[in-house]
């Protein structure tokens, strides 16, 4: 991305903007930056952070066809149902389940890449072990993206907390495919 001018970025599920924060902390400029979230605390410090992005309201209301070209869409989407704290509905339920309102963006909208993040527990949740992270994965290669992921944990880039992530990236078939993970313990890898 450093090489481009500027990015085009759809954040979905933005929270307070962790992902727009790591790419304007990576010294990427947006070119065309939006934003869904449906917290309005946590929208009123999205914008004190980035007050020149398009807030986009609920993902569910997004029409792919409003949207510019985009090079970039980060999200990362309800875990209740695929915490192992939770009831472990899987994407069959209605919070993790929209996982796929962002597919249907992606889908339309054919970004070079992707980047999201979630729970743990995404790696084992469903029926049988490893089903739903199956399902991702092969939704992922149907819209033609092939990725990389990696289990971080917090506590091992200076934050005061125990908490496991796993981070996917996703690179658009036919695209240069920098090797983004491993991550070793403690270090910052530039992609």
């Amino acid at each position: 991305f450093k090489r481009r001018r500027k990015v085009k970025h759809l954040d979905l599920f933005s929270g307070i903007g962790g992902f727009s924060l790591a790419i304007k902390n990576e010294g990427i400029e947006h070119g065309w930056h939006g934003y869904s979230d449906i917290d309005k605390y946590a929208n009123n410090i999205f914008r004190r952070h980035f007050n020149g992005a398009k807030e986009l309201g609920g993902i569910e209301s997004i029409q792919p066809e409003d949207l510019p070209r985009l090079d970039l869409v980060t999200f990362g989407f309800p875990c209740q149902d695929l915490s192992i704290a939770g009831k472990r509905g899987g994407l069959k339920a209605s919070r993790s389940g929209l996982f796929f309102e962002a597919m249907r963006i992606i889908r339309a909208k054919r970004p070079r890449y992707i980047i999201f993040e979630n729970v743990k527990g995404l790696l084992s949740a469903g029926r049988w072990k490893g089903e739903v992270f199956s399902t991702i994965l092969s939704r992922l290669s149907e819209l033609r993206y092939d990725c990389q992921w990696q289990v971080l944990n917090t506590k091992n880039f200076g934050l005061p907390q125990n908490r496991e992530r796993i981070f996917i990236v996703g690179h658009s078939r036919g695209t240069s495919r920098p090797e983004v993970f491993p991550i070793s313990k403690g270090t910052r890898e530039d992609t």
